[in-house]
């Protein structure tokens, strides 16, 4: 698709508007993008080492603290590069790109939360079928489902941007190339951007989302059919820090781009996006492995193991 652009890059606002707060904040950012790498390398490298999680669940929480990398990565890097070098631009192939990989990653997060969601019904609702309806041929199949469709989208939206000419050099009211605010900045048309917006974005973030609620509704009804009260606990255990995710990740995401606001990106746009895009990620290694006896178990092997080849 031609790009019809004149400009060659755009100014990004960054987190704050005011320069003694952005240094705060780059603090603040930076070592939270620190330790969201640092666990979720962890994860994968734990969950690859230890055979005993060679399951279905400990699969795509490996292949979640993936897409959480990419995720921040994408969102935060050329934030943190900017307020470092006091450049607050980015070029417009730049902006496309890392509009691509956000959208791209994020919608993976997404759908990665779905699946798992699906692996804990069949966990708790059909325990004696699960080895073979979560089978290595079925795992695959999703897995590969969930990237094909991901990056689908994301090109779909990344070349209806390119499309469009913007005549200024413009100011992102955010601290990356949000879909929506760039889309601001455009002198052209923007309303077939903002149909496949609301209507196709919406879908890939409804329908997992849905997906989500009926897995939950299944795994409510089959946890209070359980007479014990152990046995109801535990069976909520093995689903109450993926809940816990799933509404912070989705309750951020639908305030901003379900129910955005009027005008112009407001500071409530800004901090439900780093949200979903910075706490989240850096949360998710503790909230889902962590707490987890197995995986505590896989990453002292681990650490341990590591420290024995050093010595």
């Amino acid at each position: 698709m031609e790009n019809q652009s004149s400009v060659s890059e755009f100014f990004l606002r960054g987190i704050s508007g005011f320069p003694e707060q952005q240094q705060l904040l780059y603090g603040l950012f930076l070592c939270m993008y620190l330790v969201t790498l640092t666990g979720n390398v962890l994860i994968i490298l734990a969950i690859g080492s230890d055979p005993h999680l060679h399951t279905p669940m400990y699969f795509f929480l490996a292949n979640l603290s993936f897409a959480d990398m990419g995720l921040i990565s994408s969102a935060v890097t050329k934030m943190l590069f900017n307020v470092q070098t006091q450049r607050h631009t980015i070029s417009y192939t730049g902006c496309l790109t890392q509009m691509y990989l956000f959208m791209m990653f994020g919608d993976l997060d997404s759908f990665f939360l779905a699946v798992m969601a699906y692996d804990r019904y069949v966990a708790i609702c059909h325990p004696l079928h699960y080895s073979t309806i979560m089978s290595v041929r079925v795992c695959a199949l999703m897995l590969a489902l969930c990237w094909v469709l991901t990056n689908i989208v994301a090109l779909t939206h990344t070349l209806l941007m390119a499309r469009l000419s913007f005549c200024v050099v413009g100011e992102i009211a955010h601290f990356f190339c949000d879909i929506t605010s760039v889309m601001k900045l455009s002198c052209s048309d923007t309303h077939v951007n903002e149909l496949v917006l609301s209507g196709f974005g919406g879908t890939v973030l409804m329908v997992p989302f849905v997906s989500i609620v009926i897995s939950y509704v299944h795994i409510v009804f089959a946890v209070l059919k359980v007479q014990t009260s152990g046995g109801s606990s535990k069976a909520f255990s093995t689903c109450s820090s993926h809940l816990c995710v799933v509404c912070v990740f989705y309750g951020t995401l639908f305030s901003v781009y379900l129910f955005p606001s009027s005008g112009e990106t407001t500071e409530k746009d800004v901090v439900a996006a780093a949200m979903y895009t910075v706490v989240t990620p850096m949360l998710n290694p503790f909230i889902y492995s962590l707490r987890n006896k197995d995986m505590k178990g896989a990453l002292k092997r681990l650490l341990c193991h590591r420290r024995n080849l050093s010595s």
